[in-house]
């Protein structure tokens, strides 16, 4: 197997890849915001926290979620950032890994990042938010960015906690 992905690799091509997101939410905000003048669905969408948090999982983070899903399970094993860095997602035998194995690693990757727009909906749209609620929460978010990171940078196999829960690795490739 090709060495392990260590941080500032997977940082870069994570920043690659976070170019691609932003674009992404530019012209999904750019669209709303053309539909929103007609019809003013805002209203409806973001009427209440639940219906906000749903709307903007499915506008926003399901596509994101698929998009690493399926470049990762493809046959380039590899979303554009990590081919731009010369990475790929492998199981323990070096091997390309399924869509479900993928989309399974994109969901743990994302659980903080779910967490915190959970909490943020939660700030603004209830005035009677409980703040202990909000800090344990956000607290939550970063003890599992930092566990992840230390796991990244202290273990031989370079491997993130959703790594090792889904037995993937992300090593370099030859032909990036």
């Amino acid at each position: 197997m090709k060495p392990y992905s260590g941080f500032w690799q997977r940082a870069k091509a994570f920043a690659f890849d976070y170019m691609g997101i932003v674009l992404y939410l530019v012209f999904i905000m750019g669209l709303f915001a053309f539909i929103n003048s007609s019809t003013n669905i805002a209203q409806r969408l973001f009427a209440d926290r639940v219906l906000a948090q749903a709307s903007a999982f499915l506008l926003v983070t399901f596509p994101i979620t698929m998009y690493f899903a399926i470049g990762e399970s493809s046959a380039k094993q590899a979303t554009w950032g990590k081919r731009r860095v010369g990475l790929k997602v492998v199981d323990r035998n070096g091997n390309r890994i399924g869509f479900w194995r993928a989309f399974t690693r994109t969901l743990l990757k994302f659980i903080p990042w779910e967490l915190s727009h959970t909490l943020i909906w939660e700030i603004s749209f209830s005035t009677e938010s409980f703040p202990a609620f909000i800090n344990y929460g956000f607290a939550l978010v970063y003890i599992l960015i930092g566990l992840n990171i230390a796991s990244l940078v202290i273990t031989k196999t370079k491997q993130t906690l959703y790594d090792f829960l889904t037995g993937t690795f992300v090593v370099g490739q030859q032909n990036p």
